[in-house]
């Protein structure tokens, strides 16, 4: 990779340091047409940790039958769980995705300290991905929160269809905070909006996040999910930051989609956030070079080229030189920290 890029240039009003929540493992991976080999997914996972994500979400345990690609969590977990117990700041938390409290018992079993519950803020979709109604799917998330939290475990709440939903249209405002106020009085600790089939434009992200505060939910609590259909997701990932969002979900080389809603292209590229953030002066951790690499590595697996801009940009170079942020690059004032 070409040394010094990209150049620094801190903004006003910009986190100081950004939390990539990486979903490539399971949102990416869930995607696909063909099954990916257990040994592969688990080297996918500790290559994304040595290139300095510190958070990877692992695995789904849902029904096999519903996601026959992440039908193999009970094998691959055991795989990558000791990476939750590397000492200092190279732990790495390892989100799983659990649907119900049977889903949940098998998390547990395995030692899974993070968790996530997938709602919906559209009755189209709850139906089609949990075959439930809005209310009946936060009913059945309510013993699952309970119970992961009396475990110890993080909750994470993914909340679709934020920005408009395929059978829908637009979804309103006041709709969209109402199951997100219920989410986090069920006990999750951090809300990921989700715009599933990638229409969200900056000025709804700002819409959204303000109408969420005005509901009373704090911005701390929030996360970002964008997908790239209509060419937004870095423009919409800008407008959250500077509403002070400090963590962004991202898949590694564009990976994913959603397979309940065939509209839903990849998710915004973890190579092309990174590139951003970098270029804003903002702190994530992440060596590029290292990252690039693994996603040139997984795209050769799956037998076709990334769709990610920076890693296709990137992978003719030598993406082996450490480029994550360090001292030399802008400092920002401390006081800018969200």
């Amino acid at each position: 990779m070409t040394t010094g890029l990209p150049m620094a240039f801190p903004a006003e009003g910009l986190p100081a340091r950004v939390r990539v929540h990486e979903v490539g493992p399971r949102d990416g991976l869930q995607n696909e047409a063909a099954v990916v080999p257990v040994e592969v997914k688990a080297e996918f996972v500790h290559r994304l940790a040595e290139a300095g994500l510190r958070t990877v979400e692992a695995t789904s345990f849902v029904h096999p039958k519903w996601v026959p690609q992440l039908a193999d969590a009970e094998r691959l977990f055991p795989a990558v769980a000791g990476l939750a117990d590397r000492p200092g700041t190279g732990a790495v938390r390892l989100p799983v995705l659990v649907p119900n409290e049977r889903g949940l018992d098998r998390a547990l079993a395995l030692g899974a300290r993070d968790v996530a519950v997938f709602a919906s803020a559209t009755e189209s979709f709850a139906r089609a991905n949990l075959n439930r109604t809005v209310d009946e799917s936060l009913e059945m998330f309510a013993p699952v929160v309970a119970r992961a939290r009396e475990a110890g475990a993080g909750v994470r709440g993914y909340l679709s269809m934020c920005f408009g939903d395929p059978w829908e249209g637009p979804v309103p405002l006041d709709r969209v905070a109402g199951v997100c106020r219920r989410l986090l009085d069920l006990g999750c600790d951090e809300l990921s909006l989700g715009d599933t089939i990638g229409v969200a434009t900056p000025g709804h992200v700002t819409a959204l996040l303000t109408a969420l505060n005005e509901a009373g939910v704090p911005t701390g609590r929030l996360a970002v999910h964008f997908h790239d259909t209509y060419g937004q997701a870095l423009a919409n990932t800008l407008a959250a930051l500077r509403h002070g969002v400090a963590t962004v979900d991202s898949s590694a080389g564009g990976l994913g989609g959603c397979p309940y809603a065939r509209s839903a292209t990849g998710n915004l590229a973890t190579e092309d956030l990174v590139w951003m953030l970098h270029g804003l002066g903002i702190d994530t951790g992440i060596d590029l070079g290292r990252l690039t690499a693994t996603s040139v590595w997984m795209a050769d697996r799956l037998g076709r080229p990334s769709p990610s801009r920076t890693v296709r940009a990137l992978a003719g170079q030598d993406t082996s030189r450490d480029t994550r942020q360090g001292a030399s690059r802008t400092p920002r004032d401390s006081h800018k920290e969200q």
